[in-house]
């Protein structure tokens, strides 16, 4: 419990406004790096959990554009990671951006959670290959449950609460709960065919699986598209398809 709220309190910033602008050196000056448990998390994981290197770069700049210390989960890994891969690219966590990976944190939200300096009214954090992605609600998805992860489920075009904070999701996504959570995605051919290097694609399902058509997962076609065009895909449908 001490540290959710610790969390939830270190996510001010990202969904409040009038908050004074740390530096670099502010937000990685802690006596207690929170990347040290992170990696212990990793090496106790039951599922393969892959670390993409870090542009020093890119690191800096996601992370003083969060402006999240390193004392938070998020902010360890932004700053020390490009992303990290679950189980050859199931599950992708956003860091500060690889050359595999090429998105991170901030630069990925901007004009779709927020515009400008505006703050974000949801934060996308992970996404999958089956065109799932996860957020933190900063308000939009839900006026309660601020700082909990929310999923936009690509069987039913609709954000989901997950009850989980970011450090209930980091292991959640390193166990092996998280091959339960898709079991309902993976048609029966999926250990065969599952093969990807571009962990800035997902798959586009056709019929939509939110439809009566697009329920039985192995009749529906199948591609792989870029994720950017997928989000702005589902933007679109939900407009067709109001809640």
């Amino acid at each position: 419990m001490k540290t959710t709220i610790l969390y939830f309190l270190l996510l001010i910033p990202f969904f409040s406004s009038g908050q004074n602008k740390k530096s670099l050196s502010e937000l990685t000056n802690t006596s207690d790096p929170v990347w040290i448990l992170v990696e212990n998390w990793i090496k106790k994981a039951e599922v393969k959990v892959v670390v993409l290197p870090k542009d020093n770069i890119r690191a800096n700049i996601e992370l003083e554009t969060a402006q999240v210390t390193t004392h938070s989960p998020m902010g360890a890994l932004v700053y020390e990671t490009g992303g990290i891969i679950i189980e050859d690219g199931i599950v992708r966590i956003l860091g500060s951006g690889n050359a595999k990976l090429n998105r991170g944190l901030m630069e990925w939200n901007r004009d779709k959670s927020f515009s400008k300096d505006e703050k974000p009214k949801f934060l996308l954090i992970a996404d999958d290959v089956f065109g799932g992605f996860f957020a933190i609600n900063g308000g939009s998805l839900s006026p309660d449950n601020l700082g909990k992860i929310f999923y936009l489920a690509p069987d039913t075009l609709k954000w989901e609460n997950l009850n989980l904070s970011y450090s209930d999701f980091l292991l959640f996504c390193f166990s092996k709960n998280i091959n339960e959570f898709y079991s309902g995605f993976k048609w029966k051919s999926f250990d065969k065919d599952f093969t990807i290097t571009d962990f800035d694609k997902s798959y586009s399902f056709y019929p939509y699986l939110f439809t009566e058509e697009g329920k039985e997962i192995d009749n529906v076609t199948k591609k792989l598209i870029p994720i950017s065009e997928l989000w702005t895909l589902y933007k679109d449908l939900q407009n067709q398809f109001p809640k």
